[in-house]
């Protein structure tokens, strides 16, 4: 794995110093969480992107009812990855879950750790 700068993660889960709000996951959280296995890292990640992925192409046509169960489940899910700003959005789905503009938010910040994991996984 290789971090921001091209170079390998000098620490368990990638961060050099503390954790980090301007990056899609915060990986030291990450680390903490898997205990700074990274192998454990990667598999965790890459489920959570799937289920991301998922919920982002659901949870526009779901019900209510659907939408506020899919909203709940990732926000759980992003909370134990460090996908804070994506358990947030999701927090204002579950208050307002016919808001089309955070929707799309959701979204857009799916797609962005979708990115952010591939770019750290090359």
């Amino acid at each position: 794995m290789r971090g921001e700068n091209g170079v390998a993660f000098s620490m368990p889960g990638g961060d050099v110093s503390g954790p980090r709000r301007s990056r899609p996951v915060d990986l030291a959280h990450l680390a903490r969480q898997t205990m700074g296995d990274r192998s454990l890292e990667q598999e965790v990640l890459a489920l959570f992107v799937q289920q991301a992925l998922s919920v982002r192409d659901r949870i526009v046509d779901a019900n209510i009812k659907d939408r506020l169960l899919l909203a709940h489940g990732l926000k759980g899910s992003a909370r134990g990855v460090g996908a804070f700003a994506i358990a947030d959005c999701a927090t204002e789905i579950e208050h307002r879950p016919e808001d089309d503009q955070t929707l799309r938010r959701l979204g857009r910040l799916i797609d962005e750790v979708r990115d952010f994991i591939a770019a750290i996984n090359r």
